[in-house]
């Protein structure tokens, strides 16, 4: 499994179109092969930062989403919203623990 992480940085007045373009493309992620998990994260000490992470059996199927129609055109709506240039990784989980 690779989990995607996005660090996106908007303009405070850009904040509700940002949300409004994720809550209408959230579910179009999530019809892609091998995507499991789409969740968006707002930082507490800076309300301009957003995180998304989501959740892909595989890179080649992570791949196949960041070059589909679909992610040019969400994509190229949410750019122009941008404070700072984003920041993203892919990365693998190791551990994980839960509180019963």
């Amino acid at each position: 499994m690779l989990i995607r992480i996005v660090k996106l940085t908007f303009k405070p007045e850009n904040i509700p179109s940002f949300e409004r373009i994720f809550n209408e493309s959230k579910n179009g992620i999530l019809a892609f092969e091998g995507c499991s998990l789409v969740e968006l994260y707002q930082d507490l000490g800076n309300p301009c930062v957003f995180f998304t992470y989501s959740f892909w059996e595989k890179e080649s199927d992570l791949e196949n989403y960041r070059t589909s129609d679909f992610f040019r055109t969400v994509w190229g709506h949410t750019k122009t919203l941008f404070a700072e240039k984003p920041e993203a990784w892919s990365v693998s989980k190791i551990n994980s623990s839960t509180s019963v």
